[in-house]
């Protein structure tokens, strides 16, 4: 019974009731498929191996994440038929985790409780419990007097339940710890019950045999939040979010509405950050240390450093270094790096493109394929054009250059160190470095053209 422990996931079936072409247990909760929480759990626990048992064809083995291994289901209904499926996956003397798919919030610390509890009650069977919750629909677990489990009864339908077991509080949450020799050979001995094979059908066959039963009681009602609609979808993704969030407050970062925040599982950020309103934090992105982020912006895995500050913008796939200043109103889109100090300010927008230390693209500008060097300052209105119509081309722009308003850089363009870009250029050759590069026809003034205009029109 202490042997290596493997973690049997239920996975299989499409969840109808979500009403969606994706497997139940891929469905995301704060940005992870909820069967990858089961996972994360398990392993963190002390699981050796995972295996998830799924239906063939049903999608689920495609998502799953690295190093789980697959058990398919052929035959057979209820979780004691989907336990068997997974019998050659364990080894003899082996024990296993029976946990469902779709109840991402089992926790780490709560598996471990019970796997600690199933080794020193040296039992055969550990089964996890509350009576925290409203017990209508549940198995209630009956004991005998002296404590010990006698049977699961099952009350989904209570008509025929003896009104003594309907008072009963305590309820089965469908998470196990057994000794595998023996599961295995108690579901060699029951039978089906309306087509489907229970797992709770193997407690009494235990317990006829000798074998203790021992039961886990817990107050954290979150663990037996299961997930079979889009409405329980949504309630499971409010209890994650405030865990999530509640973990970060909890090493430093303050939340100032965080009802309206999203921060996905998985997110790092830094003591003293602040996170205003309407924030999103999403995939893996990484926040630094002291960084202002908000209101309403939204982040996807991208960086930011030490200090940096974001208000008002959008970034993918981005790197913002320390000290930086991005928004308002700004889009960085993938490739995007802002070197520290620099500012990219309101309604510019900046791909694949190098941002120098200390400079600034201030506002209305599209920077595309483009190293701007350190110190440079890019006025308002400018443009790297990179696309000839065939290939991309890139700009570069040296450390101290200054350009002027509405300018256009035709790339492939050199833009030497320190020079001077002249307002309403289009430059589409190379400019030394210290030199002022202008192209711009000559100014024409018409004499009493206003006139002449009043004329015709009169």
């Amino acid at each position: 019974m202490a042997g290596e422990l493997t973690a049997l996931v239920m996975a299989a079936g499409k969840g109808t009731r979500m009403r969606s072409s994706l497997p139940k247990v891929l469905h995301p909760v704060c940005g992870r498929p909820m069967v990858e929480w089961v996972v994360a759990a398990a392993r963190a626990a002390g699981a050796r191996r995972v295996v998830c048992v799924t239906r063939p064809g049903d999608g689920v083995a495609e998502g799953l994440p690295d190093g789980v291994e697959v058990a398919e289901q052929t035959d057979g209904e209820g979780t004691g038929s989907a336990v068997l499926a997974a019998r050659a996956a364990v080894a003899p003397g082996e024990r296993v985790a029976v946990l469902s798919g779709d109840q991402p919030l089992i926790s780490a610390e709560l598996l471990g409780e019970l796997f600690d509890l199933h080794a020193a009650a040296g039992a055969a069977a550990t089964l996890l419990t509350t009576d925290g919750l409203d017990p209508a629909g549940y198995g209630r677990v009956v004991r005998l007097p002296n404590g010990a489990v006698e049977r699961i009864v099952e009350t989904k339908d209570p008509t025929g339940v003896p009104p003594e077991v309907l008072a009963l509080r305590e309820i089965n949450l469908g998470t196990y710890v057994f000794d595998g020799d023996a599961l295995f050979d108690a579901l060699a001995a029951i039978g089906t019950e309306a087509g489907e094979r229970y797992l709770t059908a193997v407690l009494p066959v235990l317990r006829e045999r000798g074998l203790p039963i021992a039961a886990h009681l817990t107050g954290d009602v979150d663990s037996a939040v299961g997930v079979n609609s889009r409405a329980d979808l949504m309630d499971a993704e409010r209890r994650a979010q405030r865990r999530i969030l509640e973990a970060h407050a909890l090493a430093g970062v303050t939340f100032l509405a965080p009802d309206s925040t999203r921060v996905e599982a998985g997110v790092e950020i830094g003591g003293d950050t602040v996170v205003g309103p309407g924030v999103t934090l999403r995939g893996q992105t990484r926040i630094g240390a002291g960084c202002e982020i908000g209101p309403q912006t939204t982040i996807t895995d991208s960086t930011l450093g030490d200090g940096a500050a974001c208000v008002h913008s959008f970034l993918v796939g981005a790197r913002v270094d320390a000290g930086a200043a991005v928004g308002p109103f700004a889009y960085l889109r993938p490739g995007a790096h802002v070197g520290e100090g620099a500012k990219i300010g309101t309604f510019v927008e900046v791909k694949n493109s190098e941002i120098g230390a200390g400079a600034k693209v201030p506002h209305l500008s599209y920077i595309g394929d483009a190293d701007v060097g350190d110190g440079a300052n890019v006025a308002a209105g400018n443009i790297t054009a990179n696309y000839d119509g065939r290939r991309k081309h890139r700009t570069k722009i040296g450390s101290g250059v200054r350009t002027g308003v509405n300018t256009s850089f035709v790339a492939p363009v050199v833009v030497g160190d320190g020079a001077y870009i002249g307002a309403g250029s289009v430059i589409s050759k190379d400019v030394p470095p210290g030199a002022l590069g202008i192209s711009r026809p000559q100014q024409k003034n018409i004499d009493g053209y206003s006139e002449r205009i009043e004329k015709e029109r009169g």
